[in-house]
């Protein structure tokens, strides 16, 4: 069942349509000027919103640009006794979903709201899925040591400026580089993540530059690489450390010349990406036994940002917790538990070598395992 609000200065016309769409199972709501029908669609929400053109006090062109000026996402249907091309045109223009003409056909009718719910319904789950994201990609925390994290990614995220992240495994080196995309000017366009250790090293340069059809054995036909994907955007190199020395001189190529050539190609293409890269080894000491290029080092190093290990920053454990327990709890409908104070000092107490990630698991583990309370006893038995 949908709420519809339907407005129109005939009282024939608003009866007609809310005996067809009430018979539907919807729920309707009547105004008969769009003051009054503003007035009712910035108090109630509704799935769908019918709206006369010629109207007193205010018509239907005017409720339209006044609805879209509250940023209200819900469809509007615009209905007009004297329809033509150009009003339906305006309409459109000025946001409405779609345009019916008086007489109203039932079958144009019902067709139409049932469009306007599956965009109502899209709306809905996007902005749903948006919220999610939003809740894993934060940084939460209280600790002087994340403080500073989040204020370096505050004042870099703005600029265009190369940021290496560095940290060991389960600290949250990714949340960052979506901070820093998120936060940056490049946030609408694309952010593409390489994982530079998952790919095997005689696929790593066709993965990033792309190739040219036959270019060797299995390139069946041309590959659009991650630079390109990423071009206007950003694209985040996660695990740099592990790349091959020859991916990592044309890597410094499009660092230097914002220029790559595909795979089997002489033919160079322009790049305009920003480049964020993350490693939870030690790159000096990997220059000095000659697996990673200096060169390349200090183009990345513009911007470092360490993330602290949850060892560094316990105070925030707490609320780790709680963050964690309702992210999960809504992930599976589950009901939120609560932590004992107990069970939250034994979990501070211990040494978290696997960080953030760890602790994360470990909340699982008890929101399945554990009672409507998490106990010290809990985390004995199952941690």
């Amino acid at each position: 069942m949908a709420k519809i609000l339907v407005i129109d200065d005939e009282r024939s016309i608003r009866n007609a349509m809310k005996d067809i769409l009430e018979f539907e199972k919807h729920q309707v709501t009547l105004a008969e000027n769009g003051k009054q029908g503003l007035e009712t669609a910035l108090n109630t929400s509704f799935d769908v919103i019918f709206s006369d053109i010629k109207m007193p006090e205010m018509d239907g062109i005017e409720f339209l640009t006044a609805l879209k000026e509250q940023e209200m996402e819900v469809p509007v249907v615009m209905i007009s006794g004297h329809g033509n091309i150009e009003t339906a045109v305006e309409c459109i223009k000025k946001g409405a979903f779609d345009f019916i003409e008086k007489p109203i056909d039932l079958n144009r009718l019902l067709i139409t709201v049932r469009n306007a719910l599956d965009k109502s319904n899209l709306v809905n789950e996007t902005k749903n899925l948006k919220k999610k994201i939003a809740k894993r990609h934060q940084m939460v925390g209280i600790s002087h040591a994340i403080e500073k994290v989040r204020m370096m990614i505050e004042r870099v995220a703005p600029t265009d400026a190369r940021v290496l992240i560095t940290g060991d495994n389960g600290t949250g080196k990714e949340v960052v580089a979506r901070l820093l995309f998120e936060q940056s000017n490049r946030a609408s366009a694309p952010f593409v993540e390489v994982n530079c250790a998952a790919i095997p090293s005689e696929l790593i340069e066709s993965e990033l530059f792309g190739h040219e059809k036959g270019s060797f054995t299995s390139a069946i036909k041309q590959r659009i690489g991650k630079f390109e994907q990423a071009d206007g955007g950003t694209i985040f190199l996660d695990e740099i450390g592990d790349m091959s020395l020859s991916a990592q001189t044309k890597v410094l190529r499009v660092l230097q010349e914002n220029e790559l050539t595909r795979v089997g190609s002489d033919k160079s293409i322009r790049v305009n990406v920003r480049v964020l890269a993350a490693t939870n080894k030690n790159l000096k000491k990997e220059i000095e036994k000659g697996l990673f290029r200096e060169d390349l080092y200090h183009r990345l190093n513009v911007i470092p940002i360490h993330v602290p290990s949850l060892d560094e920053r316990k105070e925030d454990i707490p609320i780790l917790i709680d963050h964690f327990c309702e992210l999960i709890s809504n992930e599976q409908g589950r009901q939120t538990k609560r932590f004992e104070p107990e069970a939250i000092e034994l979990l501070k107490s211990r040494l978290w070598t696997g960080n953030i990630r760890e602790l994360r698991n470990m909340v699982e583990r008890l929101i399945i395992l554990g009672g409507a309370i998490i106990t010290k006893e809990d985390i004995e038995m199952f941690g």
